[in-house]
């Protein structure tokens, strides 16, 4: 085994642990949930393979549906954005970067970093509560859920980001 797939069997658990046991009990006002889990698909390097992305949401996705009883919530919302992740980072990183290049605020600089990870977030956000509510019949509560979520899930992963930077 490798020392990447030991890595990122070892980040796995860490956000599906902190999700279901501490994040996925936290409803800021009845409607902002902290979705870290998200920042696990962000991680990912230029050159891993696409099914390889794809699989690993879709078992992330899987398993924080199993323990947060949303059935089918997490997983296809997070293979959706796993399968547009490769070419949201193509936008945003040089064409001559290296190949093992991972995205973060240091690699990438704040400006496109944030492009980048802003972006996954709100489709991520956007097509879970979509999904969860089903229908428009009451907007706010959906906008209100959408735009908390996204903003405490973008602290949270700058937070970290920041704090990498540091360590």
């Amino acid at each position: 085994m490798s020392i990447d797939f030991l890595k990122r069997v070892g980040l796995f658990v860490a956000f599906v642990l902190a999700q279901a046991l501490v994040l996925g009990r936290i409803h800021l006002f009845h409607c902002a949930t902290p979705l870290l889990y998200v920042y696990f698909i962000t991680l990912f390097p230029r050159n891993y393979p696409k099914w390889g992305v794809l699989t690993w949401a879709f078992v992330m996705g899987l398993t924080i549906d199993i323990f947060t009883n949303t059935p089918g919530l997490a997983a296809a919302s997070l293979t959706a954005v796993a399968a547009i992740q490769p070419y949201f980072y193509a936008l945003f990183i040089p064409r001559d970067a290296a190949e093992t290049l991972e995205p973060s605020l240091i690699n990438l600089g704040p400006t496109k970093y944030s492009y980048y990870v802003v972006t996954l977030v709100t489709i991520y956000c956007l097509l879970f509560f979509t999904l969860e509510m089903f229908n428009f019949d009451n907007l706010l509560e959906w906008t209100m859920s959408v735009g908390g979520s996204i903003l405490i899930t973008l602290a949270l992963i700058f937070t970290f980001e920041i704090a990498k930077r540091r360590v």
